[in-house]
């Protein structure tokens, strides 16, 4: 079997985007193939992470209120931001991207790669909104001599599909991938119109390692019981709720992340949680209160009484694993009496899990061995 490179967004500082990193690669390293994160780290993906962010979007006016308005919200921050950029550093550099080793910033220098497989995803690797345009990249769309296949694993586009502006690109870079699987069903069919290849939908890759691998890398939290809140953006009604089953259960709110700064005085914010804290205040909650995709992820895979928030525009790859799993009862709607601690049948939940990782690892080995 060939050398694997996978290109995705490991150098995001995202808990989310790191650790579907680190579930491919470990699944892939666990089972015999020699795979490796190529450390394609573009400005486009890491500026907006950065102490003045860098957002390369729009006219000069807007970059630079982008990074004002950043600039504003790190300082306000303080310290924090540098101790959990060092965290996040940490990880990256143990589990993602060998420590000091050489990194690509451009794309031609990719040309250079040596790897004769590449795995472009998982994540929103063909949502042009997240990588401002489509990008050859993510593709394999770049000349390499070594390269002999491209194999796009849980792709995610953001949606059901792209704008129509996207079309005549979007069909002349899939030319480039020889086998194809997507994050959300639902995108299938637009896919369809542009390619003859096979396309299967499967799971992210943080659910091919079980519940007991993820415990060997989390940072065990000795807080005392709690809600764990961990959002993508706020949401005015989620943050009621939140206040309404604490109350109700007596419970402290601890927030994490620096993604949304909920300023409430009754809510206690981590901003310095690093991917492994994150993993771990999601195991040690009593309940999580979510609206990002890997919120509900990991809460699946540590079995915990969650509740979650559709987001505004990236919705669809939550509402497409809450069905899969048959567990859209999950799901918060204004409409429907919502019991966080409605009792979920977890062993259904594994079966359903355990087919799908299944349909996932033929899919990923079978691609690899043509």
């Amino acid at each position: 079997m060939c050398d694997v490179g996978i290109l995705t967004f490991h150098c995001a500082d995202n808990f989310g985007a790191m650790l579907q990193a680190y579930g491919l690669k470990t699944y892939l390293r666990e089972h015999g193939v020699r795979a490796d994160i190529i450390p394609y780290e573009p400005p486009f993906v890491t500026g907006r992470y950065w102490w003045i962010p860098y957002i390369p979007t729009g006219g000069l006016d807007v970059i630079i209120y982008n990074a004002w308005s950043g600039w504003k919200r790190n300082l306000k921050l303080g310290w924090a931001f540098f101790k959990r950029r060092t965290k996040i550093k940490h990880f990256r550099e143990k589990y993602l991207t060998q420590s000091g080793g050489r990194r690509f910033y451009l794309s031609r220098q990719l040309r250079k790669n040596f790897y004769q497989c590449l795995i472009v995803g998982s994540d929103q690797i063909w949502n042009p909104d997240v990588t401002l345009g489509l990008r050859k990249e993510y593709f394999g769309a770049f000349e390499n001599k070594n390269k002999k296949k491209v194999i796009a694993y849980a792709a995610s586009l953001g949606g059901e599909s792209l704008d129509a502006v996207y079309d005549t690109e979007f069909s002349e870079l899939l030319k480039s991938v020889d086998h194809i699987s997507v994050r959300e069903c639902a995108a299938i069919p637009y896919i369809r119109q542009f390619c003859k290849n096979d396309i299967l939908a499967v799971l992210d890759p943080v659910f091919l390692l079980k519940k007991e691998v993820w415990q060997k890398i989390e940072k065990k939290i000795e807080d005392e019981r709690y809600i764990l809140v961990y959002l993508m953006e706020r949401n005015d009604r989620l943050v009621d709720y939140v206040k309404e089953l604490a109350k109700k259960e007596e419970l402290s709110i601890v927030q994490i992340g620096s993604e949304v700064d909920l300023d409430e005085s009754c809510i206690l914010t981590n901003h310095v949680a690093g991917p492994v804290e994150f993993l771990g205040y999601i195991h040690n909650a009593d309940y999580v209160v979510t609206n990002s995709f890997h919120g509900v992820a990991f809460s699946i895979i540590f079995q915990k009484k969650f509740t979650v928030f559709q987001h505004s525009s990236r919705g669809t790859r939550i509402s497409n694993i809450l069905e899969i799993l048959k567990l859209e009862n999950r799901l918060y709607q204004e409409d429907r009496k919502q019991e966080i601690d409605f009792h979920v049948e977890w062993n259904e939940v594994e079966k359903l899990l355990e087919k799908n990782v299944k349909l996932a690892e033929d899919y990923l080995m079978e691609s690899l061995r043509k």
